[in-house]
Order: structure tokens, then sequence, then C-alpha cells
């Protein structure tokens, strides 16, 4: 039998007697991070997802591994792990344990803190997005050890806001700078993949610019039949304003200042993805029968979700429940707006640009106020060296069957763009197991065993293979 059975074997084993166990207990547990829950400590929930993450790895027989749980004063718990290699350099590997809310739209037989094994699914909120981090990361490490394989020394960093936009964490990295050395390699498995059948590396994310929109006619409500024709329609009006950024008709954001121009090799590389993909570009949504998406070249899909900038609404204020609404117009309309924006695009100039766009010259004088409530920075990647690229396909072919592939990703995990300000000079290697239909934030979460179990051999390969050409003293 070979290595690359032998860690399969090793990774498989752990997942089926340990990982899955573990994440069953852990899915149970509403550790809703702090943008949802804002009396979380006093609930007490983190904590008891940092406490069975903790006691897990303390478990773990690993020679000289040391763990620390740190809380700053007012700050959501971290989890730190060192693994002594050999060798000066370091691997940096990130996950988050905090969960998004719960919720609507679960299947009858599933819930967001209701933890159910099916096939090859586990379904439950948190599994995927991205509870398995601690414990893939740490039998990625365990693989090696077992088979005398020898590595750098590797760093483990779990946080408990990352769904918040880890805000807490450039305080824990400056706070542990020291200890964590500069590492030349990162690791984050809080991406997606673009199927399960190959290893997917995430070239980059989306910002995010948000708020809430809030447009007031009234100071109280008043009978339509009296005032409408007179009074401007608070809903009117925000569709006037959502116009000055997007174009209804096509969903393309009309204002400059939130696109950027794709570079080359992201477009070729999209191009590369789609013919991967095929239809499973949008094949993984559940549309209604006949609905279609936006655009029929697939590309071009690909790129509206990973470098382009896109509105969403996502909540709204001031509209009664249908069963509630009365003849009477409304004194205001106030949605909240999700805006991605372009990896490289700043934040703050997006949103306050935003602000600009949507608060002047208000029509009929209404009372237009944008509240700027996120501004999470995106992410590009590095180019793969050689090593590390061969070493992904390699990994890719051993343990799924195919080469791996590349493609940017639409969400935000705010860490990436701070971890490479920090480092410039490392690599990072970002994946995850969101693939097609697992829904992470949304109702029938699910996490797919098997992809879990192929990308944990293979982050074993990626943290062997640095070793051999970054990590030993050989290595000129």
């Amino acid at each position: 039998m070979t290595d690359a059975e032998k860690i399969y074997d090793f990774c498989d084993e752990m997942w089926e007697r340990q990982i899955i166990p573990q994440l069953t207990e852990y899915i149970k547990i509403p550790a809703k991070s702090p943008a949802f829950d804002v009396e979380w400590e006093h609930h007490g929930y983190m904590k008891a997802a940092m406490d069975l993450i903790e006691t897990w790895v303390r478990d773990q027989p690993v020679a000289g591994m040391k763990v620390e749980r740190i809380q700053l004063p007012g700050r959501t718990p971290l989890l730190f792990i060192e693994i002594p290699g050999k060798g000066d350099d370091v691997v940096l590997m990130y996950g988050h344990m905090d969960k998004q809310p719960e919720m609507v739209g679960w299947n009858v037989d599933l819930g967001a803190w209701k933890p159910l094994r099916a096939g090859d699914k586990l379904y439950g909120r948190g599994g995927a997005d991205d509870g398995y981090a601690t414990f893939a990361s740490l039998t990625a490490v365990m693989a090696l050890k077992e088979r005398g394989i020898d590595h750098s020394r590797v760093v483990i960093v779990i946080e408990g806001c990352e769904e918040s936009g880890s805000y807490d964490l450039p305080f824990y990295i400056n706070h542990l700078a020291d200890r964590i050395g500069k590492p030349s390699l990162v690791v984050c498995l809080d991406s997606g993949a673009g199927n399960y059948d190959q290893l997917w590396l995430t070239t980059s994310l989306r910002g995010l610019a948000g708020g809430t929109l809030n447009v007031r006619v009234l100071e109280e409500g008043v009978h339509s039949g009296d005032a409408s024709g007179i009074v401007p329609s608070s809903f009117r009006i925000l569709r006037n304003l959502l116009d000055r950024i997007e174009d209804s008709k096509t969903g393309r954001i009309t204002a400059d200042v939130l696109n950027v121009d794709i570079p080359g090799d992201r477009i070729a590389a999209a191009k590369e993805a789609a013919g991967v993909l095929g239809t499973q570009v949008y094949d993984k949504f559940p549309w209604p029968q006949g609905v279609m998406p936006m655009n029929s070249d697939l590309a071009e899909l690909v790129l509206n979700r990973t470098w382009r900038p896109t509105l969403s609404v996502t909540g709204v204020e001031g509209l009664p429940k249908l069963e509630d609404a009365g003849n009477v117009l409304r004194p205001y309309t106030a949605v909240k707006l999700s805006v991605r924006i372009p990896p490289t695009l700043d934040p703050v100039v997006a949103s306050n640009k935003l602000k600009e766009i949507l608060e002047k010259d208000p029509p009929y004088g209404a009372k237009v106020e944008f509240d700027i409530e996120k501004s999470s920075q995106g992410w590009a990647a590095p180019s793969l060296v050689p090593w590390l690229a061969d070493t992904v396909d390699t990994a890719s072919k051993t343990w799924f069957g195919t080469k791996s592939a590349q493609m940017g990703e639409g969400g935000t995990i705010p860490f990436m763009g701070m971890l490479q300000d920090r480092f410039p000079e490392a690599q990072f290697v970002v994946t995850g197991l969101l693939g097609p239909k697992s829904n992470a934030h949304g109702p029938n979460e699910f996490l797919h065993i098997p992809t879990g179990k192929k990308l944990t051999a293979a982050m074993s390969k990626v943290i062997a293979d640095h070793y051999v050409n970054r990590g030993s003293p050989t290595v000129a």
C-alpha cells in the first residue's frame, strides 16, 4: 500500500470514527455569530462550541502540540494551536466556528440545529461552513506524523466572528504575531468548490459594501385614498434611488466607481472553469421551473459571480405582512442592501460612494439615509509558484481522480486580504467543501462527506510538499 493510500485510509477512519460524530454534536449548538446574536456571550453557545472543539483537539495524541484558548476582553474566543515541525518555516491554517442564523425553508426532516446524516451528506448549519476546518486541519497533519513524513511548524487559528466580518481577528493576529512568525504558506478551509469531482482552489473573493437605505415621506401612515397622488410613495422613491446604481433590466451595476478592469488571466480562468463545469455553473441553484440565469454565456456568469459588482436586497422594513396590509400609504420603506464588489476595490471607498449617490438630491425632498454597516475587503490570490501548482494538481489526481481547477468565489472572507497584507510573500491555498447545492447560510445546508475526506488527504500533501520545497533547511 502506498503512502497516498495509507494517508487516505487514515483520513477516512478519522472522519468516520471522530470527525463526523464531533460535527454532529457541533451542529446542535446554535453558536450564531455576534452580528446575529448580540447576547452571544450571555447565551453561552459560542463557549459551548469552542469547548467541544478544544476538548477534541487536546485529546489528540500529537507530540509537542500546544493548545491555547484566547479571549481578549470584549472579544470572541480564538483557538490557537501550535504543532512543532522541522526547519524554521511555518504553515498557517485557518478556520472559524461561528455560524449564520437559522434561515427559513428547511425540509421537514431537517433543521439548522438538527444534524442528520443522509448518505454522503451531513445536514445542519455550520458543518461545512466552517466547523470541519479544525478537525480536518489537525487530521491532515496527524496523517503525516502517522507515516513519519516531515513537515514545517504548523499553526492553526480558529476564530469566532468570521460571519460578522472577522472584526476581532486583526487584534488577535497582532497579539500573536511573534508566536505565529512569518508563514510562507497559508491554508484556508473556508471556501467553495465548483463540483465534488476535483480539488478546487479559490483565486479571488469579492468584497462587500452594505447598509440600510431608509426613505421616509411621512411621520405616520395615512389613508391611501386621501394621500395617493399627493404624497409620493416611499417605495417608488426607493426604486428611483436604486436605479442610480443598478440597471434593473440587466442587473448591471452602472456606478463606474464600483467596477474595475478584470485582469486578463482571471478572464481566461473563468472561461476554463466554465468549460469544466458546464451548466453546473447555474444548475446548482434551486430554480423554479422556467426561471433562467442572467446570461446564456457561462463564462460571463462566472465573471458576474466573481469579479463584477452586484446588488442584493436582503431585508426590508416598513411593509406589513400581506394579511395585515390595509389601504394605507406607508410613511417609510427601508431595505438592507448587500453590494458585492470586485476583489481589488477598496470597500471604504465603495461604501462612501454608495452613500453619496443614494443620498444626493432626494426626489421630492424625501428624507433619505443610507447607514453604512459593512465594508469588507475582497482578495485576489497571488499566482501559484510552480511546485505548489504541481502539488495541487497531483493531490487532485491522486484522491479525486482528475486535475485541479481554479475559480474565484462570490463571497467574502475578510481574513484573507488582511493576511496577504501582513504576509505578502506567502502562497495561499484557499479551498473548501461548499459545492453544488450545499447552500451555506441558507436552508438545507450540508457537508459532502467524501469531499471532506479527500480534501483532508490533499492538504496533507500540500503541507508535506511545502516542507520539501520551502521549509527544508536544504532548500536554498
